[in-house]
């Protein structure tokens, strides 16, 4: 399928209305004589229209004035016109962004009331009963966690870019350890003058910090001297004492081992991940996996004895080769461990990844059936407690946090409804500075490969100084150091 869509200077709500429809669809410049295309075009009025399987529909509305509005407007004709021909509603309706949640929180911040919000999400947005009274379950848990928020308070991301081996689905910027294991100490060694200036920036900006968040790649494909030094410079630099939360994944069994578990509860962490994804070796061996299903149990086994309280396990619906009962299997397995966190993640095919650019079209199963028997969660005491989507999902759907009580994931929140700042080291590393109170968002970027990274260092410290700015600009003249 093709998209071409004409007088808009932005294509970008009626491009990703089109792909709720057909996922792989691609943008063209000029629509194509014979093959299947939608079209979209904005002038005196709108028109969508389709050509599938030889045949052609048109719909046409009035052109508002303003351009933005007509944006919204002509993807709204496009969702109608392809629900229409197609016979498919997608479960979010004409949703396409990343956090429907914070929809609710903006509408209540607005002052608009429960029923106006309801109506909102069912009759403009299309999206199902189902779907809204997630994200409105979501929202209302997350309502007190959100209203205690301060304006300096912020969280620290620390990433390391190196893993085992590359599953298929991936497309972080993951390094193996095998073939550029020779990067790891010089990027460790950099990465620790980061997090030092991290500290220097946030103590100058009179920043609060609430959550710590190691993540990856993997982290543990460090050496536990690694950990060590990682998670020792972060104890010099910060008070770990005032901590909401400090997690670090340790999401690979094929790295992770009883004395690196211990270090971590020994360094401060409070919170880890263990991410079997699924619970089956044939699947696991069909995304790359280097380990088996019992080699997550004996992981489990060994966080637990090592004094982890509060353990996250992610898995993915629709991996290739799975089906409804071997995901069903693999929930119900997480479930009898009782971790404090179950992910349910949708696979998501990204075009950076493995799945997508080296191999022909899989079977990913019924995604929508298996994360029907995530209902199994609720039964067992789980409540969700984040939401978010991506581009490329299978079948529109979603990736959900379910949490036992009072075991929320404060990161995940804090990132997801975008209410602080996230302050990023290490590659690839992402910085997002959110005025407090406002809407201004302003990102730093680091450079994306290690060695870039490295080499660069100087650089990275250099655009960093950008959070001083920031806050001296949004917050008080007062808060440079």
């Amino acid at each position: 399928m093709n998209i071409c869509v004409r007088g808009l200077a932005s294509v970008y709500e009626p491009e990703n209305v089109a792909r709720l429809f057909f996922a792989n669809a691609r943008l063209v410049r000029r629509l194509p004589q014979k093959e299947d295309a939608v079209l979209a075009r904005a002038g005196r009025r709108l028109a969508a229209g389709v050509r599938l399987g030889g045949k052609c529909t048109v719909l046409y509305a009035p052109a508002p004035a303003d351009e933005k509005q007509a944006e919204y407007e002509l993807a709204s004709l496009v969702y109608e016109l392809l629900k229409q021909v197609t016979g498919i509603r997608p479960p979010w309706g004409k949703l396409t962004g990343v956090r429907p949640v914070r929809i609710i929180h903006d509408r209540r911040a607005a002052g608009l009331s429960e029923e106006d919000i309801r109506r909102l999400f069912l009759e403009k947005y299309d999206c199902s009963e189902e779907k809204f009274r997630l994200a409105k379950s979501i929202a209302d848990l997350q309502r007190p966690i959100l209203a205690a928020r301060g304006a300096r308070d912020y969280s620290l991301y620390i990433g390391i870019p190196f893993c085992p081996s590359r599953c298929s689905y991936c497309s972080f910027v993951s390094l193996s350890t095998q073939r550029e294991g020779k990067l790891m100490e010089p990027y460790l060694d950099a990465l620790c003058n980061e997090v030092r200036a991290m500290r220097d920036q946030a103590e100058g900006c009179g920043l609060n910090l609430k959550t710590i968040y190691i993540g990856g790649g993997t982290p543990t494909a460090l050496s536990a001297d690694g950990l060590r030094k990682l998670m020792g410079t972060v104890a010099e630099c910060f008070d770990l004492s005032k901590l909401e939360e400090y997690t670090v994944e340790a999401g690979r069994p094929d790295c992770t081992d009883a004395e690196k578990l211990a270090v971590l509860k020994e360094y401060g962490a409070t919170r880890i991940s263990i991410n079997p994804q699924t619970f089956s070796d044939e699947v696991l061996a069909r995304i790359g996996r280097k380990h088996s299903a019992a080699d997550i149990l004996r992981c489990f086994e060994e966080a637990r004895a090592a004094g982890h309280d509060n353990i996250n396990m992610d898995l993915i619906a629709g991996l290739p080769g799975d089906t409804v009962e071997g995901f069903e299997k693999s929930l119900s397995t997480a479930i009898s461990l009782s971790p404090e966190n179950i992910t349910v993640h949708t696979l998501t095919l990204k075009r950076a990844s493995n799945l997508v650019i080296g191999s022909a079209a899989a079977d990913y199963g019924d995604v929508a059936a298996m994360l029907e028997k995530c209902s199994a969660l609720s039964e067992a005491g789980y409540r969700p407690y984040y939401l978010y989507r991506q581009k490329g999902t299978l079948q529109n759907l979603e990736n959900t946090g379910w949490c036992k009580p009072g075991k929320e994931g404060y990161y995940n929140i804090y990132i997801m409804e975008e209410v602080h700042s996230i302050l990023s080291a290490g590659a690839g590393g992402s910085t997002k500075l959110v005025q407090p109170g406002g809407d201004k968002i302003q990102r730093i970027f680091n450079y994306k490969y290690p060695a870039e990274y490295i080499n660069g260092f100087d650089t990275i410290l250099q655009r960093k100084e950008g959070v001083s700015e920031f806050y001296a600009r949004y917050l008080d003249p007062q808060t440079i150091g």
